[in-house]
């Protein structure tokens, strides 16, 4: 933990959610992490819902290509990534997903 961290050393991140919230709030809701430990940033993150992430992206006009992806545990889970410097915040996109099981096709079938 940040020792010495105040609420008002969170004002960027806390300031850019009033904003996206007046801005966007016809868009899905993300899980909203605000961290004394990076005090600059506000996380927007998406479970299971990567058509939510795909909708902020394109909202606050993040390129696809600018999108980082990869998996985790054990290749089961894909990982969206994106940010963008929104109100003086850094705005982090997360999405998470499951990757679809490959077909069984043959003998396995």
């Amino acid at each position: 933990m940040n020792e010495g961290v105040t609420l008002d050393d969170l004002a960027a991140p806390l300031r850019a959610l009033r904003l996206l919230t007046a801005d966007f709030g016809h868009l899905s809701a993300p899980a909203v992490r605000v961290t004394p430990i990076y005090p600059e940033r506000l996380e927007l993150a998406f479970h299971d819902d990567l058509a939510g992430f795909e909708g902020w992206r394109d909202a606050l006009g993040i390129a696809p290509d600018a999108v980082t992806h990869g998996t985790q545990s054990d290749g089961r889970t894909r990982v969206l990534k994106a940010s963008i410097d929104y109100a003086g915040a850094a705005v982090d996109l997360v999405g998470y997903g499951d990757v679809p099981a490959p077909a069984l096709t043959g003998a396995a079938a």
